[in-house]
């Protein structure tokens, strides 16, 4: 993607370098490139990995893709043409880009479906990876930490400089990378959607003590809502926000057949 779709082409060497060596852990990675843009990350990735399949959806890019790696020395790369939450995604040990920041949460619950990859590496907006990598009871901890914990452990990596863009962009960039997780938090995909209304049910009421959220989200009574709460060893007082995924997990389990599947 050109300016006109937003995006802003990364070309410092040495940060290609590290979201490359982040990504690939291993010779035989497969590895699919989201906004492949100019080529310059897809270059580094295929230094390392076995394959690349690099997707960008500004056709006159992906055009001109095959001849600039070409020059680049970069062999084992396909390019696709298309929207990259619309288009198959190929079986890939590594999903990798610095992707639009506009799509990012669609483009992580794409990332995240199964069957996984080994591990997800993006340079998102600043505020989104402190987000990903929130503790419990911070200020950017909320619906999408959690969420995303469900099924994934979180590193936030490094920052990258607006300079290191061309053009610069107007906010702060990150590197994460999410690591699926062998085990999910959640038995089901089903589970997971129970657990995730209860996350954003949560979160709209950030502040408020969780006894009064269960009566006024799920409409459980004081008393059972004493002892519900009580049973996963928590006050009725505590306060949505500080509570772990695991903790989700739980309240989602203890309020059953209250939650639509």
């Amino acid at each position: 993607m050109g300016a006109r779709l937003g995006q802003h082409f990364l070309f410092d060497p040495s940060i290609l370098k590290r979201i490359a060596a982040a990504a690939v852990a291993a010779p035989d990675d497969v590895v699919l490139e989201i906004g492949a843009g100019r080529g310059t990350l897809t270059v580094a990735l295929a230094a390392l990995a076995r394959r690349v399949v690099a997707v960008e959806t500004d056709r006159a890019l992906a055009a001109s893709l095959p001849a600039r790696l070409a020059a680049a020395g970069a062999g084992r790369v396909e390019v696709i043409a298309g929207d990259a939450l619309v288009v198959p995604w190929p079986r890939a040990t590594v999903v990798c880009g610095n992707i639009p920041y506009a799509i990012t949460t669609p483009l992580l619950e794409r990332a995240l479906r199964p069957p996984a990859p080994r591990r997800i590496v993006f340079l998102v907006q600043a505020e989104v990876a402190e987000r990903l990598a929130a503790a419990p009871g911070t200020r950017a901890y909320g619906a999408l930490t959690a969420g995303v914990r469900l099924v994934a452990d979180v590193e936030r990596l490094f920052a990258v400089p607006a300079g290191a863009f061309r053009p610069p962009p107007r906010v702060r960039s990150a590197v994460v990378r999410l690591t699926p997780r062998a085990a999910p938090l959640v038995r089901s995909e089903a589970e997971e959607r129970r657990t995730r209304a209860v996350i954003q049910a949560v979160f709209q009421r950030r502040r408020q003590q969780l006894g009064r959220t269960l009566r006024e989200a799920w409409g459980v009574e004081r008393e059972a809502a004493e002892r519900l709460l009580g049973g996963l060893g928590l006050a009725p007082a505590v306060r949505g926000e500080t509570l772990a995924p695991e903790g989700f997990v739980a309240l989602a389990r203890a309020l059953g057949p209250r939650l639509a599947s």
